[in-house]
């Protein structure tokens, strides 16, 4: 029985199988219940006292030979088996581990869902500019700042195609071709000449929003903001209207909102006001229709704009605008529940 052992540990010291059904062929050779090692087994009931000790030894060893063998073959040809001539080596290992969406775009699908309930249209446009669309077309004089080189980014050699400072520039190439009623919203990345800061950054988000047709009114505007703060912030939320200026409404307004943090009550958000801001709007200027192709005697509108990252702020509470732009794993996995 020794030399019949010894033989088949030669035979499985010398295994090979280039295929999962040849390893398997092997283990039923050797390792099944009809297989060569179970057969030394049952002879081993007719092996001398003196020699069971050294034969059972010899036996277990050669078990476990073999199937360590098997074990070692076994995933020598599933490894061979997976590893096809069609597959990329270079690709990402699996599990591939899923992401989730940005907070500025959480923040702006949630606003665009918002104001298409009440009936806005998506609107887009390109980030690449000319000046009618962002400055004349909306009003700003020649001589406005906003139109210095401070404040604007210019493609160079091209002194009239600049990177948008407002998606105001959507609303223009709308009104230009389309004639009311007009209800839009036009979301998209704008580029000002600022420095970066935790305040501020050379790039943003706005969200913008036009309505043109016949007797709109302020009421309307203020309406149609009310139900937006209320849907984005709780059906508690109060709003103010505070008069202001921009060149391509008359009248102007900014809007805040009750904190949200306190209630109004005060705290270090709202700078112990109760009131944080968060857009701009109002009526559309008569000089804006008209420089669109849009009869100001017969049409009024209105319009409004916000950035997607101070709502975002407000809604998370995210100190740092720089964070949103910098792409760290562990700030956008904390929006993973919000996606």
């Amino acid at each position: 029985m020794l030399e019949k052992i010894k033989q088949l540990l030669d035979e499985v010291n010398c295994l090979q199988a280039t295929s999962p059904e040849e390893v398997e062929a092997l283990r039923i050779k050797y390792l099944s219940k009809k297989g060569e090692i179970s057969a030394l087994m049952n002879d081993f009931r007719s092996v001398p006292a003196e020699m069971k000790k050294e034969i059972g030894m010899r036996i277990n060893e050669l078990k476990n030979k073999a199937t360590e063998r098997i074990n070692e073959l076994k995933t020598s040809a599933l490894a061979q088996e997976t590893l096809s001539d069609d597959v990329d080596l270079t690709r990402t290992p699996y599990p591939i581990q899923l992401g989730t969406r940005h907070p500025l775009t959480i923040v702006k699908n949630e606003i665009v869902d918002i104001f298409s309930r009440m009936g806005f249209t998506l609107a887009e446009g390109p980030e690449v500019e000319d000046d009618w669309h962002v400055y004349s077309s909306m009003n700003f004089a020649d001589d406005h700042p906003a139109r210095d080189m401070q404040d604007t980014f210019f493609v160079e050699a091209h002194p009239d195609i600049i990177l948008r400072s407002h998606t105001s520039s959507v609303q223009a190439r709308v009104m230009e071709k389309q004639q009311p009623p007009i209800r839009v919203i036009c979301p998209g990345r704008v580029y000002r000449n600022e420095a970066v800061s935790a305040r501020a950054h050379c790039f943003f988000h706005q969200v913008e929003g036009l309505y043109v047709d016949k007797n709109v009114s302020f009421k309307d505007l203020k309406q149609v903001l009310l139900l937006f703060a209320q849907e984005m912030f709780g059906p508690d939320t109060q709003i103010r209207l505070r008069p202001s200026y921009f060149p391509f409404t008359e009248p102007s307004a900014e809007m805040d909102v009750s904190c949200t943090i306190c209630g109004g009550k005060g705290c270090s958000m709202c700078k112990g006001s109760g009131w944080l801001e968060i857009l701009g709007c109002g009526m559309v200027d008569p000089a804006v229709l008209e420089a669109n192709g849009i009869d100001s005697t017969v049409y009024t509108g209105y319009a409004f704009g916000m950035g997607i990252e101070r709502i975002a702020n407000l809604k998370y509470q995210v100190k740092d605008l720089r964070m949103f732009s910098e792409n760290d794993v562990r700030f956008l996995e904390e929006f993973t529940a919000a996606n």
